[in-house]
């Protein structure tokens, strides 16, 4: 018999199998096959960012009040299956954009499902969730593999035969079969009819009534400086995959996946990290590793010095879980019990919201202006949000004290 951890994996699994098997390749596919700019390739990624905005009002507003929480993730990733296969069939920019805005507005709400359909089967969420969740970025890897190593659509060759547009194809395909599945998954009726808990409003939704946090000084440098760490995430999204196949690197995708890998590792070091040096030393190293990995690709090559693009891939887990998660985990402990969520959503709105949506403008255009006749000059391009992190840090160092001690607990992993 399947059991529910099973079941609930399954669903993690191809969940990030999907994000993985296209996102990571979009900025090669668009300005190899769709000849795109480096502000069009910006305008692209940046669909993440909306979809990040509309999906609260998708899941806090409609889906968490009147359905099944299994049922719309089916039919939002049955609609996402349609919606691949339309972008495995784009052949211009013009054509593309619409589609994968309307993909991503459909996509981005069932990350918050997935969760949610977990814990709500978990007898102990916060020591089951974790074993469930990695699978997610199992899948992720496993996606970035399977395009490399099985099918090598990555490979120069691959990429000039316009194989690369596969990607969308087999995602579509795994679409389509995990929004099948989730209507098989366990019932997850809405909050406000199970047990009576009470229905969220927009303030709770968007994190309005957390705004007051702002009012602490250092939560408030803190948060603009959680915005400004953004641009040089979406430099990493935009454009490191393009990087490393225009510069010669074999097989680039799965070479990328040393960045989930390193995810989870940090991850396990990260609480102890904390409640040994503080949340100070933690936010700047990860700040640091940002400027670190940047000037590491600013300056290695495909050959001599390969190992400095590996070192800059796999610091990943540093970039983030040092500065996101570590982040998530402050913004947790400062609002206390009664803003835990709202707090939580104001966060993730500024930053995969406002401040991504800010990053990948500025990645395109900085991405463009270092653009000659198909090809980039990337150690400028890189450059750029080297300095801008370390600039970013060294504010960080001279404003924020705050000496609140935090107990931090595991969390888990995010691609």
């Amino acid at each position: 018999m399947v059991t529910i951890r099973m079941r609930l994996s399954i669903m993690m699994f191809l969940q990030f199998f999907i994000w993985g098997g296209w996102f990571v390749t979009l900025g090669t596919f668009l300005a190899r096959d769709l000849e795109a700019t480096g502000s069009q390739i910006g305008m692209a990624f940046s669909t993440q960012s909306w979809g990040a905005i509309i999906a609260p009002f998708i899941i806090g507003l409609i889906a968490d009040r009147y359905f099944n929480a299994e049922r719309i993730l089916g039919v939002l990733h049955l609609g996402g299956a349609a919606l691949m296969y339309a972008l495995y069939l784009a052949d211009d920019f013009s054509t593309f954009y619409p589609l994968v805005l309307a993909y991503m507005i459909l996509y981005m709400p069932t990350l918050a499902l997935v969760n949610s359909v977990s814990f709500r089967q978990l007898d102990d969420p916060s020591s089951e969730f974790a074993r469930i969740r990695v699978w997610g970025t199992i899948g992720w890897i496993i996606a970035g593999l399977t395009i490399s190593y099985v099918f090598s659509w990555d490979s120069s060759q691959a990429i000039g035969a316009g194989l690369l547009r596969n990607t969308f194809l087999m995602c579509a395909i795994a679409a389509l079969i995990l929004g099948l599945y989730s209507f098989t998954l366990p019932r997850t009726p809405p909050k406000a009819t199970s047990g009576g808990s009470k229905k969220e409003g927009v303030k709770e939704v968007l994190g309005i009534d957390a705004l007051r946090l702002l009012k602490d000084r250092n939560y408030a440098i803190f948060f603009i400086a959680s915005v400004l760490i953004c641009i040089p995430l979406a430099f990493y999204y935009q454009n490191a995959n393009p990087f490393l196949a225009e510069i010669g690197v074999a097989n680039p995708t799965g070479t990328m996946t040393l960045g989930q890998i390193s995810e989870v590792v940090f991850m396990l070091m990260l609480p102890v990290f904390i409640h040994r040096f503080g949340i100070k030393a933690t936010l700047l190293i990860g700040m640091l590793a940002w400027a670190l990995r940047y000037a590491l690709f600013a300056f290695g090559d495909s050959e001599g010095l390969m190992f400095m693009l590996i070192i800059g891939i796999a610091l990943h887990g540093v970039c983030y879980d040092f500065f996101f998660v570590s982040g998530q985990i402050y913004t947790d402990a400062k609002a206390g019990e009664r803003f835990k969520n709202s707090a939580q959503g104001m966060i993730t709105l500024a930053t995969y919201g406002v401040g991504m949506l800010i990053g990948f403008w500025v990645a395109g255009h900085i991405t463009e202006y270092f653009a000659t006749n198909g090809t980039h000059a990337w150690q400028g391009i890189w450059l750029f949000p080297a300095m801008f992190a370390l600039i970013v840090l060294v504010l960080f160092f001279l404003a924020f004290r705050d000496k609140h001690h935090i107990e931090a607990p595991a969390r888990k992993p995010r691609d």
